[in-house]
């Protein structure tokens, strides 16, 4: 039997879903139509009902399927995973029940988690998650989708009985105070085949271990946007974050080093590591973005009071980009000319057509930080991988 721990804002979400499914999906297939947001806000029909498209995007879903109290720890161990949408949810759940480091997490930050898309079949994947794990929860729904996703998703089997996505916390200890923090988008979200309203948020959470408190960040930073965007989304998370706790903020910042904003500053942007070295970009860009190219993110941190250097694996990838994968050719080729794979894949002909990103990542504030890892076999060597991501871990020790 389930137990939640703050009931009223369940049984509202639940009927607010409810409205999502039975009011406003019918009207999706006509607003599918427009070419930008601008358009959109101007339709009659869509500004009626954006007050409580707002409304239902943003909204903390928060619940407790825990039986009994955690223990007493002298360190508790923080996850961090994009799940890739749940799309391999079984896997997943299997792999958090068993795997050798994902069993022992006590928190774990999930960002690309669906709730009623066709392409995770029409799971609740956060909340069924904890479910089954027997965990707390709070998931912040961040996107209303209009169409089942990108590149082979489009053609997933089914419809979408809600179209949200979003981001999750999950812990074995009382979550007590959940926090979303609106981020602007890269992109407009209704350029291009994969039609969305809203935007992204972060999502923290006040953890309360037995010993210990602390305030935990989930973050997922736009992909489809510039250096810059990443840095100001990151600004607006540290601004609008309410704790005087220690920290702990990760997930996927995305730094892959270039502005992907538009096709053609990413194309630019390719070149320029092409003069650059390709050996040199890799060993030196891609693994270490706070170098160079996404500095500025970095550096803010810091003054903010942050770590990052002791709190992860610097170096280490936890995602690779594959020239030769069908499913993200199809994803980017969505916006990105045919002809850009060709000297991608020239470019990547001494490495096996594959590159290596650092682009998930921990930071700490007032924490005592060890043991970072980057959990590979997740991904790498599977003929179905359970993510694009590698999960990445860290220890909080109490003081």
């Amino acid at each position: 039997m389930s137990v939640i721990e703050h009931p009223e804002t369940y049984l509202n979400i639940r009927a607010t879903y409810r409205r999502v499914k039975e009011e406003f999906a019918e009207h999706f297939p006509r607003w599918l139509k427009y070419a930008s947001t601008k358009e959109l806000e101007a339709n009659a029909e869509y500004a009626a009902l954006a007050p409580e498209i707002t409304q239902v995007l943003g909204h903390c879903d928060t619940g407790n399927f825990a039986c009994a109290a955690a223990p007493l720890k002298p360190s508790y161990r923080v996850i961090a995973w994009n799940l890739e949408r749940g799309i391999q949810y079984e896997a997943q759940l299997e792999a958090l029940r068993s795997h050798a480091y994902l069993k022992t997490g006590d928190v774990f930050l999930l960002t690309e988690t669906d709730l009623g898309m066709a392409r995770s079949q029409n799971r609740a994947v956060a909340q069924e998650l904890a479910r089954e794990l027997g965990m707390h929860y709070t998931f912040i729904p961040c996107y209303l989708n209009l169409a089942k996703g990108s590149g082979l998703e489009y053609h997933a089997v089914g419809e979408n009985e809600l179209g949200l996505h979003g981001n999750a916390i999950l812990s074995r200890y009382p979550i007590r105070r959940a926090q979303a923090i609106p981020l602007k988008n890269g992109i407009d979200k209704m350029v291009g085949r994969e039609k969305r309203l809203g935007h992204q948020h972060a999502l923290a959470a006040d953890i309360d271990f037995p010993n210990y408190g602390m305030t935990a960040v989930c973050v997922h930073l736009d992909t489809q946007s510039s250096q810059r965007h990443r840095r100001d989304q990151m600004r607006d998370i540290l601004d609008g974050l309410k704790t005087d706790r220690p920290v702990v903020l990760g997930g996927d910042w995305n730094t892959t080093t270039y502005n992907a904003s538009r096709a053609f500053y990413a194309i630019m942007g390719y070149w320029l590591r092409i003069f650059m070295g390709v050996e040199n970009v890799i060993r030196n860009h891609f693994l270490h973005p706070y170098r160079h190219f996404e500095k500025e993110l970095f550096a803010l941190l810091e003054s903010r009071g942050f770590e990052y250097r002791r709190s992860n694996v610097l170096g280490e990838r936890t995602t690779t980009y594959d020239v030769t994968c069908g499913k993200t050719r199809q994803n980017l080729g969505e916006w990105v000319p045919g002809w850009c794979f060709a000297f991608i894949r020239w470019a990547l002909r001494n490495h096996g057509g594959t590159c290596p990103l650092k682009i998930d990542w921990f930071a700490t504030r007032a924490v005592r930080a060890e043991n970072p890892v980057v959990i590979h076999d997740l991904r790498e060597g599977l003929v179905q991988p359970l993510s694009d991501h590698d999960a990445i871990g860290l220890d909080v020790f109490v003081p």
